[in-house]
């Protein structure tokens, strides 16, 4: 009878142990479809250091093997956060130099830096940063969980070229003011008038595959799209969810050409037929970025990439990657 028991013990367990992981890595059916043109804000993990300049007659950062990208963590064993507060430590500083704790490349160092006076102002050497403002486009939220995932593709530090690192950041309303259009070999851009006060989203992540966070703000009545995997894509025509004047998001029809699963991120190969869309942006612009993806009652997922040589034509990533993504 023990046996019996016991057989059955193990047989529940090891069930148990089965279904666990599929229930919580378990994203929504059907998510709440995006477009919206956002504000984004990302603070950095630690200050970045972006540039250095030269002080009379010397580069006091380069001389203290301080190199772009590195993140300052520390002053004299103190930790700092932002930039106020590395001020701060410089301002009350004992002596012309100070110890500096950075990280690069996943490991802690330290460094003694001079410090140059000149009109009564010391100067480091050094041009850092703590934070990045920008535009993009949502593409989803999930409404059983709040989760939203947007860009579709990683934010990048344009002076160091690296990932940034985030330890947070939010996004918020914006409204699209002009839009310089894109012409073959220049891509254009959308600008915009971002509303920071109107916080709509907390950002936990700046992945490879977008941002991702939850959302904080009330739920709107839109339509439900399902979630479609590769096999739903088929080649043909669809629409993308974008704004180009103001806050109102439209939708504008693409030709799918080509849909694949050997990369991370440039799943969907597609054109812009839209003759609306291509009159006033001359095709994709960078803060298209994020603009959902949808054929039929399925949402397949989201721009990511203009194709330079010819912007009327440009990438996107599966709806897919961005949730998975966003529950790891």
């Amino acid at each position: 009878m023990f046996f019996k028991i016991f057989k059955k013990t193990c047989l529940c367990l090891l069930l148990s142990l089965f279904i666990i992981p599929s229930c919580i890595l378990a994203y929504s059916d059907y998510v709440i479809v995006g477009g919206e043109n956002i504000g984004i804000e990302l603070n950095a993990k630690g200050i970045m250091v972006v540039g250095v300049y030269k002080v009379g007659n010397s580069y006091p950062a380069v001389e203290a093997g301080i190199k772009v990208g590195d993140l300052i963590t520390s002053i004299d064993n103190q930790e700092v956060k932002n930039i106020n507060e590395l001020s701060q430590k410089i301002n009350s500083r004992l002596s012309d130099t100070i110890k500096i704790g950075y990280v690069r490349n996943d490991t802690t160092k330290y460094t003694n830096l001079k410090l140059y006076k000149d009109n009564n102002i010391y100067k480091t050497g050094l041009y850092v940063k703590d934070s990045i403002t920008g535009i993009g486009t949502l593409t989803y939220i999930d409404p059983n969980t709040k989760l939203f995932g947007a860009l579709g593709h990683e934010i990048i530090e344009k002076n160091t070229g690296k990932v940034l690192e985030i330890k947070d950041g939010k996004i918020f309303t914006s409204e699209v003011i002009n839009i310089e259009p894109s012409v073959n070999g220049v891509p254009g851009e959308k600008n915009a008038k971002l509303n920071s006060s109107e916080t709509i989203g907390t950002i936990f992540e700046n992945t490879t595959k977008g941002i991702f966070g939850n959302y904080d703000s009330k739920l709107n009545d839109a339509r439900l799209y399902k979630v479609g995997n590769i096999s739903n894509i088929k080649r043909g025509e669809a629409i993308i969810r974008t704004v180009i004047n103001k806050d109102k998001v439209e939708e504008f029809t693409i030709n799918i050409l080509k849909v694949n699963d050997n990369s991370k991120t440039k799943n969907i190969v597609f054109e812009i037929t839209d003759k609306t869309l291509l009159n006033q942006t001359g095709g994709i612009v960078q803060g298209m970025s994020g603009s959902p993806i949808i054929q039929g009652e399925y949402i397949v997922g989201a721009v990511t990439h203009v194709v330079v040589d010819d912007t009327t034509k440009g990438y996107g990533i599966l709806i897919t990657n961005m949730l998975e993504e966003a529950e790891n």
